[in-house]
């Protein structure tokens, strides 16, 4: 007997139409500051502000992308897709944690040729623009912090814009050090540690949206201990073929093989299992295989898959 058990609101439906409109207020700003950004660097002959309006254009990038990938995602499962196109989101954030990679490529390259060659800087406008810029940007994280960062999606977009406005807090206060000492390598040094956070968000990015795409278990959830809670029940024999994955984030999934004594009635014991689950480990999404252990007959697969899980003084099949 097996069932799953799916607890749909229509809270996700609503939270999904309010980021949509965070994301798309960020994107205005950000698009229009940075017209104003390539103006200003062009007047100030400075590449730290025209970088600074190149790396706003990725933030809008992946803004768009984000927008995108929330709009497929919410297709519904059709013929061969049928857990729908959520996968897209994970998609969308390994996209935005490899540009943020790529970035802190260009700018340790930049930044080293920009050592040895310091260009000149006009610093009052770098130091006007920036600030403004910190202001633009202070504002768009504002917008993206109110939508469900829990989606990697969203979260993608947010760290491209929150390393923005470290850039530009960056860059600010190097136009000053500039302006006051005439030091240019300041705008380097500052460039370089813009990419060392980039680097770990990038990384961040990639390793937790890996993670989804490779089916290991959420972060949290600790596959041992689950099958452990749940060959705890009174009426279960042994568990295996368990399997805890994500489709895309906030949307933690298990499968599981249950074997219960002779006697015990399926039905209850499955609709216990999955509220057990849903209550303690917060998995709404479940499909539990409960059959009865019968004298004689092995319950297991031919091909297992993963650690069997049960209590030795009640399982009939041996240590685990």
């Amino acid at each position: 007997m097996s069932a799953d058990r799916r607890g749909h609101g229509h809270g996700h439906a609503l939270s999904a139409t309010a980021d949509r409109r965070y994301l798309a207020g960020a994107l205005a700003l950000i698009v229009g500051f940075m017209a104003v950004e390539v103006v200003a660097g062009v007047i100030a002959n400075s590449i730290a502000l025209i970088s600074d309006a190149a790396h706003m254009l990725t933030d809008a990038s992946a803004i768009v992308l984000a927008l995108l990938a929330m709009r497929i995602a919410a297709r519904p499962p059709r013929g061969a897709y049928t857990f729908g196109w959520k996968r897209a989101e994970i998609l969308s954030a390994q996209v935005n944690g490899v540009t943020l990679l790529l970035l802190v490529a260009y700018f340790v390259y930049e930044g080293v040729h920009r050592l040895m060659e310091p260009p000149e800087v006009s610093g009052p406008v770098v130091v006007v623009t920036a600030l403004a810029g910190i202001g633009v940007n202070a504002l768009a994280v504002w917008l993206l912090s109110k939508a469900d960062r829990r989606s990697l999606n969203v979260e993608g977009a947010f760290q491209h814009v929150l390393n923005d406005m470290y850039a530009f807090i960056a860059t600010a206060l190097s136009g000053v050090v500039v302006w006051l000492t005439g030091f240019r390598q300041a705008d380097t040094i500052a460039a370089l540690v813009v990419a060392a956070l980039m680097l770990k968000a990038g990384w961040g990015l990639l390793r937790d949206s890996g993670r989804v795409l490779l089916q290991a278990a959420p972060s949290g959830l600790d596959p041992d201990e689950i099958g452990r809670v749940l060959a705890a029940d009174p009426d279960v024999e042994e568990v295996h073929d368990l399997h805890v994955w994500a489709v895309t984030s906030g949307y933690p999934t298990l499968s599981a093989h249950v074997i219960v004594a002779e006697g015990s009635e399926c039905h209850r014991a499955r609709t216990r299992l999955a509220d057990l689950l849903h209550e303690r480990f917060e998995i709404g999404h479940t499909t539990l295989q409960v059959d009865h252990g019968l004298p004689g007959l092995d319950p297991h697969c031919s091909d297992p898959h993963g650690p069997r899980h049960s209590d030795p003084l009640k399982s009939p099949y041996g240590d685990p």
